[in-house]
């Protein structure tokens, strides 16, 4: 069995990681430093965490589940105990890209991300459709990049991703440099950006008058029907008053340069921000 160290297993992230991790094929070994964390793990998965030489003792794979702000700490302080060959999987590309991560040349650093379960879906079980994080019941696609080490530790990488991100669907190869522009550029700076806006919207309906129930089901409504045509789901257009709302609209809530988020310096930037 693929022998697997998991760093901060009683938290959030860490828990989610150790359930789907129990019973696999794999051999893992729990390591919390908080009280707090190791009676959570205790208590919900009947889990013990053992000290950290004992989980790395023979471990092939070391998952740092701890927050981006605590990785480069985390991985300094083990780096120096790891057995040449070892694959260190992080889960978000924030702390690689910037560079947080310790320099050795004999080990491997594996990075990989969940896209979480899509909007449009087949799932038909309600605890599936329930999960919006996804790794419990709903099914989700998932990004992986080879930051550094040989091409056959990809594999092994993405089979520890597929388990702990399961149950999977597609399972996309991408850089480091890549998925930094997905996340934050495309889906905290955009996306969750935009979904703020719109929320305050819905809110500045609400304080003209517009029922608060009416408004958050129109606007849901509308967002998956529009949805679906831009992203093609559907074989649909717009009416020609919505194109011209769309033709207006833009420029009158959009910046000119508002692209400039995908720059390299942007994404730099805004990673250190977080970091």
């Amino acid at each position: 069995m693929t022998a697997i160290a998991i760093f901060g297993a009683g938290g959030k992230m860490g828990t989610r990681l150790a359930r789907n991790l129990k019973g696999s094929r794999f051999d893992v070994r729990h390591v919390e430093v908080s009280d707090a964390g190791q009676a959570k793990l205790k208590a919900e998965l009947g889990l013990d965490c053992v000290p950290v030489d004992q989980a790395l003792s023979g471990a092939q794979v070391v998952v740092l589940a701890v927050p981006d702000t605590a990785i480069g700490k985390v991985a300094s302080g083990i780096v120096s105990k790891l057995a040449p060959g070892t694959i260190v999987v992080i889960l978000d590309a924030a702390a690689p890209f910037a560079g947080h991560l310790p320099e050795r040349a004999d080990i491997t650093y594996f990075v990989t991300h969940p896209c979480h379960p899509p909007i449009f879906n087949d799932e038909t079980d309600m605890a599936a459709k329930k999960d919006h994080f996804g790794g419990i019941a709903a099914k989700q696609h998932i990004v992986s990049a080879l930051m550094q080490g040989p091409e056959e530790h990809y594999a092994i990488g993405e089979g520890v991703a597929k388990t702990i991100w399961a149950p999977v669907m597609r399972s996309h190869r991408v850089t480091v440099e890549q998925m930094a522009i997905l996340e934050p550029g495309l889906s905290e700076t955009v996306c969750a950006s935009l979904l703020v806006v719109m929320n305050q919207a819905l809110e500045e309906c609400v304080k003209r008058g517009v029922p608060e129930q009416a408004a958050r089901d129109f606007l849901l409504g509308h967002m998956n029907v529009l949805g679906a045509v831009i992203f093609k789901e559907v074989d649909g257009v717009f009416s020609d008053a919505c194109n011209k709302a769309i033709e207006f609209g833009i420029p009158a809530l959009m910046r000119d340069d508002w692209k400039r988020v995908f720059e390299p310096e942007e994404i730099a930037e805004s990673i250190r921000r977080i970091t």
